[in-house]
């Protein structure tokens, strides 16, 4: 996967390259990545990216061609800039399954917005999706970017060494998008408190059984709205209903 990303802080993105899985990653050439900064698209001595907005308010907008130039040198540097996602408050909620769409495609572009946004006409003409991490605002698209790649680099082929561990994570479609459960290691008593003995036993079927049911549970207490969705899609079994009514 080639990814470009579109920041005014391009240092930000080292850490996906050099640390952890996605460090791992890239160093195996499983993905890479170029940045590219509107500073570098400017023709003024202060290299400026922002304005105020017309109309008035507060804040700076950041302007509409340094940006445009950006994703016009990716374009002469690369085959195509894959589809150019914008992370913005203003976008669909980003999901487990979204990460599972970006990571099969094969080059992805994103543009990390600062200050209080960007020219609109940017967005209407340039921007074929817009992402959003959440209800709450950021200082820049930065740090949601850099969730966004990483939930969905970890998805790539090879990328964890054990496959399994992508396919148990939770809200994965396979086990029904529901929240995962605890998880212990050793010592099997840690401050006086021992790891549930049927994570002893060996037997697998129950084992299987209590994560499913503490992943239910769980799920019940915590994301309600997960199980509706899980409902809906008719993704639990009797067994599960049962237990949940159970609760």
């Amino acid at each position: 996967m080639q990814v470009n990303v579109v920041s005014l802080f391009p240092s930000m993105f080292d850490v996906l390259t050099t640390m952890g899985v996605t460090g791992r990653a890239h160093e195996q050439g499983k993905w890479s990545l170029a940045t590219w900064n509107p500073r570098s698209y400017t023709h003024d001595v202060h290299h400026t990216v922002d304005d105020r907005p017309y109309g008035g308010g507060p804040g700076m907008l950041m302007l509409a061609q340094p940006l445009v130039d950006s994703i016009n040198d990716i374009k002469q540097h690369q085959e195509s800039t894959g589809p150019v996602i914008l992370l913005s408050p203003t976008g669909q909620p980003f999901s487990q399954a979204k990460a599972q769409e970006l990571a099969q495609l094969p080059r992805v572009t994103f543009v990390c917005g600062r200050y209080e946004g960007i020219d609109q006409r940017f967005i209407d003409r340039y921007v074929d999706e817009e992402i959003s991490l959440g209800d709450f605002v950021l200082s820049g698209g930065e740090v949601a970017a850099l969730a966004v790649l990483d939930a969905t680099i970890r998805l790539l082929p090879g990328v964890l060494n054990d496959h399994q561990s992508a396919l148990q994570d939770s809200f994965h479609d396979e086990l029904s998008g529901l929240l995962d459960c605890e998880h212990y290691t050793r010592p099997e008593v840690f401050e006086e408190m021992p790891v549930p003995p049927v994570l002893l036993s060996g037997h697998h079927a129950n084992i299987a059984q209590w994560r499913r049911e503490r992943s239910l549970a769980l799920t019940a207490a915590r994301r309600p709205d997960l199980l509706e969705k899980a409902k809906e899609k008719g993704l639990l079994s009797k067994k599960d209903l049962l237990f949940l009514k159970q609760l």
